[in-house]
């Protein structure tokens, strides 16, 4: 049989189709457009994201035998608001999990709910990122719309919703929210009533690998596949990252360099860091995971290389970097704001410590180290934990680069394991999808059966030491420059 994962991701939907060895038979990717109506704000329009999905399921699937297809799954951005009104039409453009309007309603639910009742609740604190601001916002600034609002939804579950027809999340992705209690997977009433919905305008809770529905008889006629196409539940874009890459059980690490930075630590139990630094999250396992989340890690590179040197010829520029551990030029890597751990969408990207013979090859290498320090930041706090990390898978667009993957291995001072296939959320939604389909009896046979490293990057113990003493003086920036943020961003 095959299995499809839909990757919907920030800048494009990037579509997998998986046979039942977990080989990869064609991969499509489609764009669409990322709006900035004011300063800070990030939206997309969910239809869009749609008609991406159909031209790219067709495309994927031009040349295969469509009666093999036996399910659908995805990876999704997270944190998104999509509002339905009672035809389940598209009220307004989703706000995305890098959006950072919402820094008033954040400070109201930290300060005055206050952040240990939050983490009661949800297990977590309110980030500017999160659905449960945006909906407060919305709630604020356009009455007209929140009172039309019937369902709130997140960016992949609306993909699923229009496939099947059914509205569902998974724990994974409403773990995001800050609606939803993470330790007892049910929707927290006393957030609901904080935010001034009910329950019947979220959807129906599944577990990642579950399966939600069935494709639509008039979608399935339009792509030409099967009625029994199974429309699984699928998970966040981090927890669809760590199934594909393996991360799933207990104690297991993966570090992601898409738009956004991830590092996700897998484990069977629920855990809480005392200052919620880290999110506390269900996992798309059946389990629990914590996870660090920078708002920009490979889209500063993209940022760099593109609107700022101009150039598409990013290993050419990677190959004159030739001094690790040496650089004097430090980069916070704040470009949309921060979550992880600062929580402060007015953080900034910022350069300090260029002199005259400061080389377009240091400002690229601070670029990519400023990345790596800031993923070491959640890192960190992983280790005050207790968690005891001696490798880490790695995927995203910035695993690519052989030089960003040496980086982090010495940074973080451990071994990174390079992975088969480097599709993260849309080959772990794909494996989803298996599981469901009874392909394999969990998502840990899955992964065991499907994941396969082919690489490790062994940190140097030298550069190590060196990174040591770079990362030290990295991490003093952002304290020194942090009240100055508050000033140059009004």
């Amino acid at each position: 049989m095959l299995y499809i994962g839909v990757d919907l991701g920030t800048s494009a939907v990037k579509l997998l189709l998986m046979n039942a060895e977990g080989k990869i038979e064609s991969v499509v990717s489609k764009e669409y457009p990322l709006y900035f109506p004011h300063p800070g704000w990030s939206e997309q329009k969910p239809e869009d994201w749609w008609n991406a999905v159909v031209e790219g399921l067709k495309e994927l699937t031009a040349s295969c035998d469509k009666s093999q297809i036996a399910g659908i799954s995805f990876g999704g951005q997270m944190h998104g608001m999509v509002a339905l009104d009672e035809n389940d039409e598209v009220i307004r453009p989703a706000i995305l999990w890098n959006d950072g309007r919402t820094q008033k309603q954040t400070d109201y639910l930290n300060n005055v709910i206050g952040k240990e009742t939050l983490s009661k609740y949800t297990a977590n604190i309110a980030f500017a990122g999160f659905t449960a601001p945006k909906i407060l916002w919305m709630k604020e600034e356009e009455p007209e719309n929140f009172a039309r609002t019937k369902m709130i939804m997140l960016p992949k579950d609306y993909i699923a919703f229009k496939l099947s027809g059914v509205y569902s999340t998974d724990v994974s992705d409403a773990s995001g929210m800050l609606i939803f209690d993470v330790k007892n997977k049910c929707w927290s009433k006393e957030m609901l009533d904080i935010c001034g919905i009910t329950e019947e305008q979220v959807p129906k809770i599944f577990e990642s690998y579950e399966t939600v529905g069935t494709i639509l008889p008039e979608v399935a006629k339009e792509l030409g596949f099967p009625e029994t196409v199974k429309i699984v539940a699928g998970a966040g874009d981090n927890a669809a990252a760590a199934v594909g890459t393996g991360t799933v059980g207990d104690g297991r690490c993966n570090i992601s360099l898409g738009t956004s930075g991830t590092i996700f630590i897998s484990s069977k139990t629920f855990g809480v860091d005392e200052h919620n630094a880290l999110h506390s999250f269900a996992h798309a396992d059946g389990y629990y995971h914590l996870m660090g989340c920078m708002l920009s890690a490979a889209s500063c590179n993209k940022w760099w290389m593109d609107e700022i040197i101009g150039t598409k010829d990013y290993a050419a520029e990677q190959a004159k970097i030739e001094k690790l551990g040496e650089n004097h030029v430090f980069f916070l890597p704040y470009l949309m704001g921060e979550r992880s751990p600062h929580n402060n969408p007015n953080a900034r990207g910022t350069f300090i410590g260029m002199t005259m013979d400061t080389t377009r090859a240091d400002m690229t290498q601070a670029v990519l180290e400023g990345v790596a320090f800031a993923i070491r930041d959640s890192f960190e706090v992983a280790k005050s934990l207790g968690i005891k990390i001696e490798r880490t898978k790695i995927c995203g667009g910035g695993a690519k680069s052989p030089l960003w993957k040496k980086i982090i291995a010495n940074v973080l001072g451990i071994k990174v394991d390079v992975i088969e296939s480097e599709e993260g959320p849309g080959y772990g939604g794909a494996m989803l999808a298996a599981v469901a389909c009874g392909e394999f009896a969990s998502v840990e046979e899955a992964a065991e059966k499907l994941v396969k490293v082919i690489d490790t990057i062994e940190p140097d113990p030298e550069l190590v030491e060196k990174y040591n003493d770079r990362y030290a003086k990295f991490a003093k920036i952002y304290p020194t420059v942090k009240e100055l943020f508050d000033e140059v961003t009004i």
